[in-house]
């Protein structure tokens, strides 16, 4: 089965983020948190990478095209996730 590159997501969060949080956090688990609800949320047939590259099986192209990627990376609640990962 082939898969299609639909669109790169900039998923990770900023070091400039973390900074206004004035904390230390595990940045990786922060990054792995985000994606796995990103893949969680994603049309069948369609993945996340790890590299931000969305990719879809043939038969869930356009389904990955008209999905809200935006509207999802913005329902994220990041103060949860970081309280989750502080070290």
């Amino acid at each position: 089965m082939t898969h299609t590159e639909i669109t790169i997501l900039n998923y990770t969060v900023n070091a400039d983020v973390y900074a206004r949080y004035g904390a230390d956090f595990d940045t990786e688990a922060v990054d792995d948190h985000i994606l796995r609800i990103l893949n969680e949320a994603a049309p069948a047939g369609v993945t996340v990478q790890r590299n931000g590259k969305v990719v879809a099986e043939d038969d869930a192209i356009e389904a990955a095209r008209s999905f809200d990627w935006t509207g999802v990376l913005k329902r994220i609640d990041l103060d949860e996730i970081l309280a989750e990962h502080g070290k």
